[in-house]
This record gives structure tokens, sequence and C-alpha cells, in this order.
């Protein structure tokens, strides 16, 4: 199965209750489409390029996941339906840009 980089941006102004709510839909969110995470990546709270919502400050999180490429449009779909989750890009990860050029 090809692997993904699931990177997304939250609402910066989440309480540790509330932003532990949205890692846990997210999990079953992945689970829902057969994605197995294999890692995450939490930068937490970062400046933004541009406003989003009014917001200057997002919460990042990546996730490397494997998964079947037919589920890649829902899975996007169905995590930007929360009303927390500003912004979700999903990439197909290649071997490729992992070497270094002579």
């Amino acid at each position: 199965m090809p692997i993904y980089e699931v990177g997304m941006i939250l609402n910066p102004n989440l309480e540790k209750e509330k932003l532990d709510l949205e890692k846990e839909i997210i999990q079953k969110a992945f689970e829902k489409f057969e994605a197995e995470v294999k890692s995450v990546d939490e930068w937490g709270n970062r400046r933004l390029a541009y406003p989003i919502e009014k917001d200057t400050e997002g919460y990042y999180i990546f996730y490397t996941v494997e998964m079947p490429g037919r589920n890649v449009k829902a899975l996007e779909s169905e995590l930007l339906i929360r009303d927390n989750v500003r912004r979700v890009m999903i990439v197909k990860d290649r071997p490729e840009w992992k070497t270094k050029k002579a």
C-alpha cells in the first residue's frame, strides 16, 4: 500500500481536552478509511503565512499513514467536515524525494 503524509492545521485556541478529543476523532477517521498511522509529528502552534478565519496562528499536526489510494479523497472530505480543522493536505510519499543527489 502507498504511504501518504497528512498535514493538518487545527484551531489554535483549543483547550487541552478539546484538542485531545479532535485528535481522537482524527484517529477514528483514519481507522474508518483503513489508514495505518506510522508516525505523528506535532509542531504545536505556529504562525500562519496568512490569516485563516481571523486566526494568525494554527496548531500543526503531520501524520504519516499507509492506506489504499481509493480512500484519500474520502478521508480528506471527512476531516474537513470538522469545525476545528482549518486545512488538510494529503501528499503521496515518494521514495526518490528522500535520496541525496551526488
